[in-house]
């Protein structure tokens, strides 16, 4: 049997990398997906590439009620019910010093990452089947800091605290709630920041990144999906509460 026959899953952020991947991995292993994201001709190419008659999408602004509650109930009509709830939605912002920061940008990532986290579980909780999953997408920044990234730092901070709240409110019904930190991913996100962090000079960035990794390289997309599968199977049934850390061994130094 498939790991996740005839569950139905959400997943938020899908025009993304790592949105897209787990989306293939829950269709192969039985699951319906329901696409979400604000780039409505990416999320349109991600389904034609998924090419199933298990997978919607539905444009929508995660830091918008409105639109969260939408997405909620547009799965629900179409599938009738939700076991899985991939809360992944997120932006990097700018890479620059606190001091620099520009305030309008800071008030995005915090809009998109904290509010449409909070908001993502706030409307799916109440729709989601008894005994299921829910996984958050932070980041080692979620645990650890560093210079340049202060909002994507806080913001990610934040999804751990969302995601431990959550746990607690949703275990009288046994539905798991965990989060997944990420270290550097190879993807665009890692793309932008490497850009961001020296202008021009983004290989060398990677490189000394790379340096740090005890594993020597950043994590691939598919290796993430993978830990979401796990987390959303019912393989994880006792696990909630978590943060589950996927990177090379760079925050054991």
């Amino acid at each position: 049997m498939k790991k996740l026959e005839e569950k139905v899953a959400i997943i938020t952020g899908a025009a993304g990398s790592i949105g897209q991947i787990t989306a293939k991995l829950f269709l192969e292993e039985g699951a319906s997906v329901m696409l979400v994201d604000l780039l409505e001709d990416e999320l349109k190419l991600v389904a034609e590439e998924l090419n199933s008659e298990y997978v919607k999408y539905c444009v929508a602004d995660v830091s918008k009620a409105s639109d969260v509650e939408r997405y909620v109930n547009e799965t629900v009509k179409l599938f009738g019910k939700i076991d899985i709830f991939f809360n992944n939605a997120g932006i990097e912002g700018d890479v620059k010093p606190i001091i620099d920061y520009p305030e309008d940008i800071f008030d995005k990532v915090i809009s998109i990452n904290v509010k449409g986290s909070w908001l993502g579980n706030k409307y799916t909780l109440p729709k989601m089947k008894d005994g299921g999953s829910i996984i958050m997408t932070s980041s080692l920044s979620g645990i650890l800091g560093s210079v340049n990234l202060s909002a994507y730092i806080i913001s990610k901070h934040a999804v751990v605290g969302i995601m431990r709240a959550t746990t607690i409110e949703a275990a009288p019904r046994k539905i798991r709630v965990n989060s997944v930190n990420p270290g550097p991913v190879n993807n665009r996100m890692m793309r932008s920041i490497e850009e961001g962090e020296v202008a021009g000079h983004a290989e060398e960035v990677k490189k000394h990144l790379e340096n740090r990794i005890p594993f020597g390289r950043y994590a691939e997309p598919i290796e993430v999906a993978k830990l979401v599968l796990f987390l959303a199977s019912d393989e994880s049934q006792f696990m909630t509460g978590t943060t589950q850390v996927i990177d090379g061994g760079m925050s054991a130094q």
